[in-house]
């Protein structure tokens, strides 16, 4: 028990670093030329590798057989959602100085930031949809199917990603090769699962 608490303080604190770090750069003038876009690719960068990460924590567990990953998924989860509003926020905010009109403008004229706004979105009932009360409250076959819009999202990520760059694609193409390994693994072990589910009913 004291070495989960443990692992899951260091990992806490860890996830922080991100976030750290900007702060850090901006005290220290370290943002670059554009350190609005410094900070928003940054932000962006760390909500879809937080998402990654989340997503292969079932993998993860499933191949080392330590059953304890489980216990950080949803504090993972939540990081990614964290990063996403701090993402969202300084691009309504200190981009868009919270100018409505300009920010729906945005939305319907650009594609890759129809995309992220709508990931965000949906990101919202998973995050309010985290804890183990509200798990019991929608059911577990409601809930496992409310969460599975993290494949949606993710997805989503990699091509807002994608659509953002202008000339090396190296990063997002990475990031989208990782997600599809992820769901190649959690596929082919739920095949098994049907395929030795089948095999044990009995015939006639």
């Amino acid at each position: 028990m004291k070495s989960l608490v443990a692992f899951k303080t260091a990992l806490f604190a860890l996830c922080l670093v991100p976030l750290a770090r900007l702060v850090f750069f901006a005290f220290t003038g370290r943002l670059g030329a554009n350190p609005i876009e410094f900070v928003l690719h940054s932000l962006g960068t760390w909500t879809l590798t937080l998402l990654l990460v989340t997503l292969s924590i079932t993998p993860l567990r499933r191949l080392t057989g330590w059953n304890c990953l489980i216990r950080v998924r949803r504090m993972l989860g939540l990081f990614a959602f964290f990063y996403a509003c701090l993402h969202f926020l300084t691009y309504a905010g200190v981009d868009q100085s919270f100018d409505i009109s300009a920010i729906i403008a945005d939305i319907v004229k650009r594609p890759y930031i129809t995309i992220g706004f709508t990931c965000f979105v949906l990101l919202i009932p998973l995050a309010a949809t985290s804890t183990h009360a509200m798990q019991r409250r929608l059911g577990s076959r409601r809930w496992q199917l409310l969460h599975r819009l993290i494949y949606l999202i993710a997805a989503g990520g990699v091509v807002h990603y994608l659509w953002l760059v202008k000339k090396d694609i190296t990063q997002p193409l990475l990031y989208g090769l990782v997600l599809v390994v992820l769901l190649a693994m959690r596929l082919v072990w739920r095949r098994r699962v049907t395929a030795g589910a089948a095999l044990s009913r009995p015939l006639g």
